[in-house]
This record gives C-alpha cells, structure tokens and sequence, in this order.
C-alpha cells in the first residue's frame, strides 16, 4: 500500500503491465490486437497500439528484464518529477518510440512490434539526468558502472544493432525512447541542466 501511496502511477503502470503480459501469454488473440503493427498505422488503423503494444511481452525472460529495469528506476523516478509528470513522460515516450518504427516498416505487412522497452529506456535516461554518476549494476559485469557512461554505450549499441537488424529486437524503440525520455524530462524539469552539471562536478 505505501507504494501505491507514494508512487500510484508507477505502482498501477508496473502491476497493469504483469497482467495484461500474462493473460497475453494464454491468449493468442491478444497479440493480434495489441501487438503495434506499422502497416495497419500507415493505413490508418489500430492507432491505439501504440500504448497497448506496451502492456504486453513477447516471453516471460522479456516482461522480467523489462519490469526489473522498471522497478530499478520508475519508482525513484515518479518521486523526483512529479505523478502526471511521470505519466506524461511514461506514454508520450512509449508513442514517440515507436514512430520511427512506423515510418521504416510501414510497408512491412508482416511486422509486429510489442513490449514496453521505449518507454522504459525513456525512465532509464531520465533518470541519469538525475543521478549520472550512480552505480548501475550490469550483469555479467562484476563492478558498477556510471550511469552517464552506460547511457552513451547504450545508444551506440542500439544505433548500430538497429542497423545491422539481425535480431528481432526493435532497437530503434530503445533508441528513440531514450532521446525521448532525455527530451522531456528537459521539457519538465527546468532545472535539470544545472542539477545534472552539478552531479558531474563542472556546475558553475
């Protein structure tokens, strides 16, 4: 109850997504609605999949990284900017993620796009903006490593991994849903700039 209390959005945004992935996994059908799919949007339909592609997952490995991330920051994160602001950052993210994914596979019938890693990667630099020099815990890595620092390899990975497209992971979501998160949090947190300059100790 205190999480719900304290963090409510982050709180109901965390349990929605378990629930809705879930019943996704014993329900194919659910895909077939849910699921983004870039050609369906071009032609102007299934416009709601942009947020619903975000509550569900393709696997059980898939919703356990994507809510542990979440659960690493989200929470923190809605306490340092604010309830509809960590809403606002949350889906105007999950939305821009997925726009440059419309754009290049728009004439792709047989693309489909599902999982919230746009707007968790939005949460993931908006938090650096924060804390840029936390210690982020990297598995198999045994040391820490700064946040500011994963965020740059972060990007790099994804820009060139989307590049490459040899997985079936929709790395241009991670990218732009980190740019996002960076941007708006900019947008809502006038202050940030300094705060963050300061973290880094070349603050004025």
């Amino acid at each position: 109850m205190q999480y719900l209390n304290d963090t409510p959005v982050a709180s109901i945004i965390f349990l929605f997504t378990i629930i809705t992935s879930v019943y996704a996994f014993n329900d194919a059908t659910l895909y077939g609605k849910f699921m983004m799919h870039p050609y369906s949007i071009a032609n102007g339909k299934k416009y709601y999949t942009f947020i619903t592609s975000g509550l569900i997952h393709a696997d059980w490995m898939h919703l356990f990284f994507n809510m542990f991330t979440f659960v690493a920051f989200a929470f923190k994160l809605e306490t340092l900017i604010g309830h509809w602001q960590f809403a606002l950052l949350y889906f105007v993210s999950m939305v821009l993620a997925d726009i440059p994914s419309v754009i290049k596979h728009k004439a792709n019938f047989r693309y489909n796009s599902l999982g919230a890693s746009g707007a968790i990667s939005a949460v993931l630099f908006s938090y650096i903006l924060f804390y840029p020099l936390s210690k982020l815990m990297i598995f198999p890595i045994p040391f820490g490593i700064w946040a500011i620092a994963f965020g740059a390899l972060y990007l790099i990975y994804c820009y060139f991994m989307s590049k490459q497209s040899r997985d079936n992971i929709n790395h241009d979501a991670h990218f732009f849903g980190a740019l996002a998160g960076l941007v708006i949090t900019l947008i809502l947190t006038p202050g940030i700039i300094p705060h963050f300059l300061n973290q880094l100790g070349i603050g004025g």
